[in-house]
Protein backbone atom coordinates (compact mmCIF):
# COMPACT_ATOMS: atom_id res chain seq x y z
CA UNK A 1 0.00 0.00 0.00
CA UNK A 2 1.26 3.20 -0.79
CA UNK A 3 2.20 5.77 1.51
CA UNK A 4 -0.61 8.54 1.76
CA UNK A 5 0.49 12.37 1.87
CA UNK A 6 -0.77 15.02 3.97
CA UNK A 7 -0.28 18.62 2.69
CA UNK A 8 0.75 21.01 5.14
CA UNK A 9 -0.50 25.06 4.21
CA UNK A 10 0.08 27.39 7.37
CA UNK A 11 -0.61 30.88 7.49
CA UNK A 12 -2.12 33.81 9.74
CA UNK A 13 -5.04 33.85 7.08
CA UNK A 14 -6.12 37.37 8.44
CA UNK A 15 -8.19 37.02 6.23
CA UNK A 16 -7.89 34.13 3.84
CA UNK A 17 -8.47 35.60 0.25
CA UNK A 18 -8.16 33.81 -3.50
CA UNK A 19 -4.28 33.87 -3.58
CA UNK A 20 -4.74 31.01 -1.09
CA UNK A 21 -7.93 29.50 -2.52
CA UNK A 22 -5.83 29.33 -5.60
CA UNK A 23 -3.04 27.88 -4.07
CA UNK A 24 -5.40 25.17 -2.63
CA UNK A 25 -6.61 24.25 -5.72
CA UNK A 26 -3.26 24.09 -8.22
CA UNK A 27 -2.01 21.50 -4.81
CA UNK A 28 -5.38 19.28 -5.23
CA UNK A 29 -4.69 19.56 -9.50
CA UNK A 30 -1.08 19.13 -9.95
CA UNK A 31 0.56 17.21 -7.05
CA UNK A 32 -0.22 14.00 -5.54
CA UNK A 33 -1.75 14.22 -2.02
CA UNK A 34 -4.32 12.63 -0.10
CA UNK A 35 -4.84 15.62 1.84
CA UNK A 36 -4.75 19.07 2.60
CA UNK A 37 -4.31 20.46 6.10
CA UNK A 38 -4.75 24.41 6.72
CA UNK A 39 -3.25 25.55 9.55
CA UNK A 40 -3.87 29.08 11.00
CA UNK A 41 -1.86 30.60 12.81
CA UNK A 42 -2.57 30.70 16.61
CA UNK A 43 -0.42 33.30 17.92
CA UNK A 44 2.31 34.95 15.62
CA UNK A 45 5.90 34.79 16.37
CA UNK A 46 6.23 38.51 15.80
CA UNK A 47 3.51 39.79 17.59
CA UNK A 48 1.70 40.83 14.27
CA UNK A 49 -1.54 41.64 15.25
CA UNK A 50 -4.07 39.26 13.94
CA UNK A 51 -8.15 38.81 14.48
CA UNK A 52 -9.48 36.26 16.71
CA UNK A 53 -8.41 33.14 16.38
CA UNK A 54 -11.83 31.76 16.13
CA UNK A 55 -12.45 33.75 13.51
CA UNK A 56 -9.73 33.09 11.18
CA UNK A 57 -10.46 29.46 11.74
CA UNK A 58 -14.19 30.26 10.68
CA UNK A 59 -12.69 32.25 7.60
CA UNK A 60 -10.64 29.73 6.28
CA UNK A 61 -13.41 27.30 6.64
CA UNK A 62 -15.99 29.46 4.61
CA UNK A 63 -13.12 30.04 2.17
CA UNK A 64 -12.49 26.44 1.54
CA UNK A 65 -15.47 24.29 2.00
CA UNK A 66 -16.18 23.71 -1.47
CA UNK A 67 -12.61 22.06 -2.07
CA UNK A 68 -12.48 18.33 -1.69
CA UNK A 69 -10.02 16.40 0.85
CA UNK A 70 -9.20 19.99 2.38
CA UNK A 71 -9.65 20.03 6.49
CA UNK A 72 -9.01 23.33 8.78
CA UNK A 73 -6.62 22.32 11.49
CA UNK A 74 -6.87 23.79 15.18
CA UNK A 75 -3.38 22.62 15.92
CA UNK A 76 -1.91 25.22 16.55
CA UNK A 77 -4.24 25.88 19.09
CA UNK A 78 -3.81 22.63 20.66
CA UNK A 79 0.13 23.29 20.83
CA UNK A 80 -0.21 26.81 22.58
CA UNK A 81 2.19 29.72 22.61
CA UNK A 82 4.13 31.00 19.67
CA UNK A 83 3.03 29.38 16.46
CA UNK A 84 6.29 28.09 15.18
CA UNK A 85 5.81 26.02 11.78
CA UNK A 86 8.91 23.51 12.93
CA UNK A 87 7.06 22.76 15.84
CA UNK A 88 3.59 22.24 13.91
CA UNK A 89 5.53 20.01 11.38
CA UNK A 90 7.19 17.85 14.12
CA UNK A 91 4.05 17.38 15.90
CA UNK A 92 2.16 16.38 12.70
CA UNK A 93 4.80 14.36 11.65
CA UNK A 94 4.55 12.05 15.06
CA UNK A 95 0.80 12.53 14.90
CA UNK A 96 0.33 10.80 11.80
CA UNK A 97 3.69 8.45 11.60
CA UNK A 98 1.89 6.72 8.22
CA UNK A 99 2.18 9.50 6.59
CA UNK A 100 4.29 11.70 4.35
CA UNK A 101 4.21 15.20 4.80
CA UNK A 102 4.75 18.06 2.21
CA UNK A 103 4.62 21.92 3.01
CA UNK A 104 2.62 24.07 0.80
CA UNK A 105 4.48 27.61 0.62
CA UNK A 106 4.34 30.42 -1.76
CA UNK A 107 7.76 31.60 -3.68
CA UNK A 108 7.47 34.51 -1.89
CA UNK A 109 8.37 32.49 1.28
CA UNK A 110 10.78 30.86 -0.49
CA UNK A 111 12.98 34.06 0.08
CA UNK A 112 12.50 33.89 3.41
CA UNK A 113 13.02 30.33 4.73
CA UNK A 114 16.19 31.47 5.83
CA UNK A 115 14.99 33.48 8.80
CA UNK A 116 13.06 30.53 9.66
CA UNK A 117 13.72 28.44 12.55
CA UNK A 118 14.89 25.48 11.94
CA UNK A 119 14.06 25.57 8.14
CA UNK A 120 16.17 22.33 7.05
CA UNK A 121 14.62 20.20 9.68
CA UNK A 122 11.20 21.39 8.18
CA UNK A 123 12.34 20.54 4.47
CA UNK A 124 13.44 17.00 5.93
CA UNK A 125 9.93 16.50 7.62
CA UNK A 126 7.48 18.10 4.81
CA UNK A 127 9.65 18.70 1.81
CA UNK A 128 7.87 21.95 0.64
CA UNK A 129 5.63 21.95 -2.34
CA UNK A 130 6.77 26.06 -3.90
CA UNK A 131 3.93 27.44 -6.23
CA UNK A 132 4.99 30.37 -8.03
CA UNK A 133 4.13 33.63 -7.28
CA UNK A 134 3.58 36.90 -9.41
CA UNK A 135 5.82 39.44 -8.90
CA UNK A 136 8.35 37.02 -6.94
CA UNK A 137 11.40 35.39 -9.07
CA UNK A 138 14.57 34.00 -8.63
CA UNK A 139 17.10 31.62 -9.88
CA UNK A 140 14.68 28.79 -9.94
CA UNK A 141 11.62 30.12 -8.93
CA UNK A 142 8.51 28.11 -10.29
CA UNK A 143 6.30 29.86 -12.83
CA UNK A 144 4.24 32.61 -11.43
CA UNK A 145 0.83 31.22 -10.79
CA UNK A 146 -0.88 32.75 -7.94
CA UNK A 147 -1.63 36.34 -8.10
CA UNK A 148 0.13 38.91 -5.91
CA UNK A 149 -2.61 39.41 -3.49
CA UNK A 150 -1.96 40.91 -0.19
CA UNK A 151 -3.50 40.32 3.16
CA UNK A 152 -2.40 43.70 4.59
CA UNK A 153 -3.75 45.41 1.48
CA UNK A 154 -7.28 43.11 1.44
CA UNK A 155 -7.56 44.71 5.32
CA UNK A 156 -7.26 48.13 3.88
CA UNK A 157 -9.51 47.86 1.61
CA UNK A 158 -12.20 46.16 4.56
CA UNK A 159 -11.37 49.13 6.83
CA UNK A 160 -11.63 51.62 3.96
CA UNK A 161 -14.95 49.77 2.91
CA UNK A 162 -14.00 49.28 -0.67
CA UNK A 163 -16.22 46.53 -1.15
CA UNK A 164 -16.21 46.02 -5.07
CA UNK A 165 -12.42 45.73 -4.77
CA UNK A 166 -12.92 43.54 -2.23
CA UNK A 167 -15.50 41.12 -4.61
CA UNK A 168 -12.48 40.29 -7.16
CA UNK A 169 -9.81 39.22 -4.16
CA UNK A 170 -11.77 37.55 -1.47
CA UNK A 171 -14.58 34.42 -1.02
CA UNK A 172 -17.73 36.28 -0.89
CA UNK A 173 -18.98 33.86 2.35
CA UNK A 174 -15.45 35.31 3.41
CA UNK A 175 -16.53 39.21 3.16
CA UNK A 176 -19.88 38.59 3.93
CA UNK A 177 -18.72 36.83 7.58
CA UNK A 178 -15.88 39.95 7.84
CA UNK A 179 -19.10 42.51 7.31
CA UNK A 180 -21.50 40.90 9.79
CA UNK A 181 -18.69 40.15 12.84
CA UNK A 182 -17.15 44.02 11.60
CA UNK A 183 -13.65 42.30 11.40
CA UNK A 184 -10.65 44.83 10.57
CA UNK A 185 -12.07 48.01 11.08
CA UNK A 186 -15.46 47.00 8.33
CA UNK A 187 -17.79 49.82 7.91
Amino acid sequence: METPTLGVFGGSFNPPHLGHVLALAVVLSRFDVDKLLVVPTFQHPFAKALAPFDDRVKMAELATSFLPRVEVSRIEEELGGESRTLRTVEHLAAKFPHHRLRLIMGADLVVESAKWFGFDRIAALAPPIVLGRVGVSYDGAPTPILPAISSTEVRAAIAGGDWDALASLVPRQVLAYVRDRRLYGAP
